[in-house]
C-alpha cells in the first residue's frame, strides 16, 4: 500500500508538515517494500486559492491509498474521498514515527475534513 505523508523536508527524518495543500512536499511510501520517493509540492506553496484539490490530485495520481497530515480542508478531504484515499490526521512528529504509527495499526482515518474552508491558507 503507497501511503502519502506531507513533508517539510526530503527524507524520513524530515518533520511531517501540519498543512496537506500547501505542504512543501509529499513523502510516497510503500508499505510493502519499504521504498519511498519525494513529489514536490512547491506549485501549490502560494497559490492564490485551489491548493487543496491540486494537491489531492497529485497525492491520487501518485497512487496513494492513505494520506499522513496535520490538517485537511472540506476540498482536499472531498478530493482525496473521491479518489479513495483515507485521511489520517492530527498527525506530528517526523515522516519517519508517522509511518511507524500507521504501520502499528495506532491511527484511524478522518470522517471529514479537519479544519474550515480556507483555514491556514490551504490546509
Amino acid at each position: 500500500m503507497k501511503i502519502a505523508i506531507t513533508t517539510r523536508g526530503a527524507d524520513l527524518d524530515a518533520p511531517v508538515d501540519p498543512r496537506f495543500g500547501r505542504a512543501r512536499a509529499f513523502v510516497i511510501y510503500d508499505t510493502e517494500s519499504a521504498d519511498w520517493s519525494v513529489v514536490d509540492n512547491a506549485q501549490n506553496l502560494n497559490a492564490a486559492q485551489g491548493a487543496g484539490i491540486q494537491a489531492a490530485t497529485t497525492v491520487v495520481h501518485a497512487g496513494a491509498e492513505a494520506v499522513l497530515t496535520g490538517n485537511c480542508g472540506p476540498k482536499a478531504f472531498a478530493t482525496l474521498a473521491a479518489g479513495k484515499v483515507a485521511v489520517y490526521t492530527s498527525i506530528g512528529g517526523t515522516v519517519r514515527e508517522a509511518i511507524e504509527k500507521f504501520r502499528g495499526g495506532t491511527l484511524r482515518p478522518g470522517t471529514q475534513a479537519s479544519v474550515g474552508a480556507h483555514a491556514g491558507m490551504g490546509l
